[in-house]
């Protein structure tokens, strides 16, 4: 019989070294953050262990109790996955905080936080039941807030533990009350069985229940319009930023990917998802895009990458967005803990001289450019490794959007013969590259996840919708240097650099729950 997953470990690794930490929080450590850190390539290995344990056994499910009150944690090629992401961006992650906190007198308590924080999480991507599903949730609620609140006597810190709290506290409601919802409509907790239950079975309790968890998503996610709290949590420690922004927050993410069998059995979820997460994406690259304070920028680029992978799920493309959040992770992680050196870097580099202007002509010109390369490249795979989903091939065109953009500046009269060489390889690249991940993908997840559904009219009318806005957005962004200066345009940066103060109709909502007061 082979071994439970040595993953099962690191969470309780975790734990134990947290609660040595916490045990005296105000205690200037000695050998702590060491020790922390030492946890934290632990937990790494154990997550390589339990990925090769998976290979040899394949899937595993440990459990505890049974009926709805069913505790249980599950090895699969998901959860493997989670594990070695969290764990390698925990390790990066508790190591820079060696530095950064180095001399703080609260030190201790933070590595502390920082550890369960990691233990909550890794709990979450291994959950097997609804009940741990919840749990898990709730304690990464807990522990981030008091993370957020690491310097408690600064307003702002307290203003945006205050909004996570409400939001991130609504989504776990949310939570509950659709997995209640779920074992009244198909009698299990088993996360496995559940996703077999729902195939076929329609009930008004599992329709509600999939609302809900929509709903859940969409709160943990940040997205549209209840987005302003990820936007303020800059007052709190920079590792505390990059655990959030690259780990944390795809929680909502993996919620949907988890339950995809149920959540897919919806159409209007999955409309819902489409519509709701687009134009989180696009709203948020369109704020993003007018800030000046680099870990800001980044916060808004979160907002917008949530929306995208919220759209993926709504399109059915599971695996692709369970590629977004590995992809996403890393990057983000990396982003949040060089922000400093690259804002040094760049005040270091020579100003450049004029930039290509491209015009109306050198635009079409480049969106006709990237779309041909795009056929090409769809063709030649297609040719290859079998036809792609209507869904993933608009979903490419959405992508190939964003690089007709660069290639824009290429095709402009002004630009020199390298810089449109280069932009045109650069849509070449992106195009092979979406294909290239798309079958790596669907070999590592796609047998665990649901296909792509076959299209109805309102899936038709969702991916024209998603096409055009998307279209839209990219030429009037190609087009911008062309209309910058006009009054108007002053006017619609300054709208869209405060969010067009949704943030701030939050904080009068919230009314009692303003800067001066502490939470």
């Amino acid at each position: 019989m082979p071994l439970p997953p040595l993953s099962l470990l690191a969470p309780l690794l975790l734990l134990a070294v947290a609660a040595l930490a916490l045990l005296r929080p105000h205690r200037r450590p000695k050998a702590l953050p060491a020790l922390a850190e030492a946890a934290s390539i632990a937990t790494l290995a154990l997550a390589l262990m339990s990925l090769v344990q998976l290979v040899l056994n394949g899937p595993q499910v440990v459990s505890l109790g049974d009926g709805a009150l069913l505790m249980a944690l599950r090895l699969d090629a998901i959860s493997a996955t989670m594990l070695l992401l969290v764990a390698f961006v925990g390790w990066i992650v508790v190591r820079y905080s060696r530095r950064y906190l180095d001399g703080e007198a609260r030190e201790g308590a933070f590595h502390g936080l920082m550890l369960a924080a990691l233990a909550s999480v890794l709990v979450l991507v291994q959950s097997g039941s609804l009940a741990v599903l919840v749990l898990a949730f709730a304690a990464v609620g807990i522990v981030l807030r008091h993370l957020l609140l690491f310097y408690p006597d600064r307003p702002e810190a307290r203003r945006a533990a205050t909004k996570f709290t409400l939001v991130w506290g609504a989504g776990d409601v949310a939570l509950v009350i659709a997995v209640t919802l779920l074992w009244v409509a198909f009698g299990t907790a088993d996360l496995a069985a559940l996703g077999q239950a729902a195939q076929g079975t329609a009930s008004l309790a599992g329709g509600f229940a999939v609302a809900l968890i929509v709903l859940a998503a969409a709160l943990k996610t940040a997205a549209f319009p209840l987005h302003g709290w990820l936007t303020e949590v800059m007052e709190a420690p920079t590792p505390v930023s990059a655990l959030l922004h690259a780990g944390i927050i795809n929680g909502g993410g993996f919620l949907l990917i988890r339950l995809a069998d149920v959540v897919q059995t919806s159409a209007g979820a999955m409309a819902a998802l489409v519509m709701l997460g687009g134009f989180t994406a696009i709203f948020g690259a369109a704020v993003m895009l007018t800030q000046s304070a680099v870990k800001t920028a980044l916060a808004w680029s979160t907002v917008a990458q949530m929306g995208f992978m919220l759209l993926q799920c709504g399109l059915g493309l599971w695996a692709l967005a369970l590629l977004h959040i590995v992809a996403h992770s890393l990057y983000k992680a990396h982003a949040f803990l060089s922000a400093g050196g690259a804002v040094a870097a760049v005040a270091a580099v020579r100003r450049p001289g004029p930039v290509a202007v491209p015009d109306f002509a050198a635009v079409a010109r480049a969106f006709a450019l990237a779309l041909a390369l795009y056929v090409a490249v769809a063709t030649v795979f297609g040719m290859a490794v079998g036809p792609k989903s209507v869904q993933a091939l608009a979903l490419g065109v959405i992508l190939i959007f964003g690089v007709a953009y660069l290639v824009a500046q290429g095709l402009a009269d002004a630009a020199p013969r390298a810089l449109t060489q280069r932009t045109a390889v650069a849509s070449l690249t992106a195009a092979v590259a979406y294909f290239g991940f798309q079958v790596i993908a669907g070999a590592l997840w796609g047998p665990y996840l649901p296909a792509a559904p076959v299209p109805g009219a309102l899936e038709w009318a969702l991916v024209v919708l998603a096409l055009i806005s998307f279209g839209l957005v990219a030429v009037a962004q190609a087009l911008f240097p062309l209309w910058a200066h006009h009054p108007a345009t002053a006017a619609l940066r300054v709208h869209l650099a405060n969010g067009l103060y949704l943030n701030a109709a939050l904080d009068r909502l919230i009314g009692g729950f303003s800067a001066t007061r502490k939470s």
